[in-house]
C-alpha cells in the first residue's frame, strides 16, 4: 500500500529535466505496511518497519474528509519492490536510460578525441606521430577501471562525471585504428590529386581521408558502447558512479546482492540480466556491422 501526500513546495522544471527525468510528481508517495485511523489522526508504519514504536502519524484535519479512501490505495508491482519499497520495474526502465546515456555520450567523447588524434598522427607523422603514440601507449598501460576511478575521484562523484571519465579512457583504441587507416590511405591517388589541386591539409583529412576510414571505427564504437555500459555498472557497484537516488543497474545489484542467499535473489538477478542482455545486444550489433562493412566479404 502507498499514501500520496501533496508536496508542500513544487519547484519549476527545466526543459532538459522534463525530457530526461520526466515530470516531477505533485505528490509524495510513501510505501506503507499498514495503517489505522483514530479520530482526526492517521497512524501508519513505513514499508519494511514492524516496530510499533516507529509508527508515523498524519493530521487528517489538514486534508479532505475522504483522504483515506482516495490517497491510500494498493499498487501492483510486476517485478516486486526493492528493500526501500520502490518499484523495481520502474527503476529498471530508468536505469536503462542511464546506461544508454553513458554509452552514447562516452562513445561521442571517445570518437572526437580518437578521430582527431589518430588522423593528425597518421597524416603528419614524424614528431607529432611519436608524441601521440607515446600518449596512447601511456594511457593504454594503465588499467581502464583504475584510470576511470582516478578521473572520477578527481572530478567528483556524479552522473556527468561518469560520462567524462569513461569517454576519456575509451579514445585510445579509436585513435590507434584511425592512425593505421590514415597511414594506409594517405598514399592513395585521390589524396595525391587533392594535394595537387592545392587543397589544405585540414580539408584533405576531413573531406577525403576520414570518410574512407569510418567503417572500422563504427565497429569499434559499437563495442565501446557495450564496454561503457559495463564500466558504468562497475563504478556504480563501487559507489562512485551515478549517485542515489538516481537508479543505476550496478547500484541496484550492490544494494541487493546480499539478498541472493536470503530468498529474494531476483532483486539482484534482474538488474544483472539487464546488463548482460544490453551488452550482448551491442556486441551482436558490432559483429553484424563488422560483417556488413567488410569489403573482403
Amino acid at each position: 500500500m502507498v499514501i500520496e501526500l501533496p508536496n508542500a513546495t513544487t519547484s519549476s522544471q527545466s526543459w532538459w529535466s522534463k525530457s530526461f527525468a520526466g515530470n516531477t510528481s505533485p505528490h509524495e508517495v510513501i510505501p506503507i505496511e499498514s495503517y489505522k485511523t483514530t479520530g482526526d489522526t492517521l497512524y501508519y508504519q513505513d514499508y519494511g518497519v514492524t516496530d510499533k514504536s516507529l509508527e508515523q502519524n498524519i493530521d487528517l484535519s489538514l486534508y479532505n474528509s475522504d483522504f483515506a479512501s482516495k490517497q491510500i490505495y494498493k499498487k501492483t508491482y510486476w517485478l516486486g519492490t526493492d528493500k526501500y519499497g520502490r518499484d523495481l520495474l520502474s527503476r529498471m526502465i530508468i536505469g536503462l536510460r542511464i546506461s544508454f546515456s553513458v554509452g552514447f555520450i562516452s562513445v561521442c567523447i571517445s570518437l572526437v578525441l580518437g578521430l582527431f588524434l589518430g588522423a593528425v598522427s597518421g597524416y603528419y607523422g614524424g614528431k607529432i606521430d611519436a608524441a601521440v603514440m607515446w600518449l596512447i601507449n601511456v594511457t593504454w598501460s594503465i588499467p581502464t577501471l583504475l584510470l576511470v576511478i582516478a578521473i572520477t575521484l578527481a572530478l567528483g562523484k556524479g552522473f556527468w562525471q561518469v560520462f567524462i571519465a569513461v569517454g576519456l579512457t575509451m579514445w585510445v583504441e579509436v585513435a590507434r585504428v584511425v592512425r593505421g587507416q590514415v597511414m594506409s590511405v594517405k598514399s592513395s591517388q585521390f589524396v595525391t590529386a587533392a594535394r595537387a589541386l592545392g587543397f589544405k591539409n585540414q580539408r584533405i583529412i576531413i573531406k577525403h581521408i576520414l570518410p574512407n576510414v569510418l567503417a572500422p571505427v563504427i565497429v569499434i564504437s559499437a563495442a565501446n558502447f557495450a564496454a561503457a555500459i559495463l564500466i558504468e555498472s562497475g563504478l556504480s557497484f563501487l559507489g562512485i558512479g551515478a549517485q542515489p537516488p538516481t537508479p543505476s543497474w550496478g547500484a541496484m545489484i550492490k544494494d541487493h546482492y546480499s539478498y541472493i542467499i536470503l530468498g529474494k535473489a531476483y532483486l539482484a538477478i534482474i538488474p544483472g540480466l539487464g546488463i548482460m542482455s544490453l551488452v550482448m545486444a551491442f556486441m551482436l550489433i558490432g559483429n553484424a556491422l563488422r560483417d556488413a562493412l567488410d569489403v573482403k566479404s
